[in-house]
């Protein structure tokens, strides 16, 4: 397995099991939203953000998380596992409003430089929304990808994300 794919709501853990997947597996990661989010949070222009993903999906080995639905089909056919966290809206929330408290005045280390983590009612309605408005989509993406071969796992709990990365560093102990 050498690219793997990680979606899912704000605050499902994308990042913390990329960061835990490279180093049980020892492949790069690359968090979108380092790319994506310029200093002061602006925003990468469509024709950029295009580059960049094509830039960063072309390399033979990578962990990315991170959704951006306009060119996650474009992630997925150079995937081979594609991951969804479909964990409850409640725990999203508390994730989002805890790293805020964590991360107060301070940069997420998944983040770029000059985008100190902040909290609007904005971003707080986008992850509340996201079931309702994306996972049905996201969803029909994870039933492309595993049509077009790709292995699929959705995780909708905590304790299989624990069992995931148990799994999977037990699996790297034995090979």
């Amino acid at each position: 397995m050498n690219r793997i794919l990680i979606i899912g709501s704000p605050g499902s853990g994308k990042s913390t099991l990329a960061q835990q997947l490279g180093r049980t597996w020892l492949l790069p990661v690359i968090h979108l939203d380092t790319y994506f989010w310029k200093p002061n949070w602006v925003m990468t222009e469509d024709e950029e953000w295009d580059r960049i993903i094509a830039q960063l999906t072309m390399q033979e080995q990578w962990i990315i998380d991170g959704n951006y639905s306009r060119t996650m089909d474009k992630r997925i056919e150079r995937a081979d596992l594609v991951i969804l966290l479909d964990l409850p809206r409640w725990l999203c929330m508390y994730r989002i409003f805890k790293r805020r408290v964590m991360f107060h005045k301070k940069t997420r280390p998944d983040m770029n430089e000059g985008c100190q983590e902040k909290i609007d009612w904005a971003f707080v309605k986008f992850v509340w929304s996201y079931p309702r408005r994306s996972r049905m989509k996201t969803l029909s993406r994870m039933e492309y990808a595993a049509a077009q071969g790709k292995q699929v796992m959705i995780l909708q709990t905590r304790k299989q994300v624990k069992e995931l990365l148990h799994d999977q560093i037990q699996y790297r102990l034995h090979t």
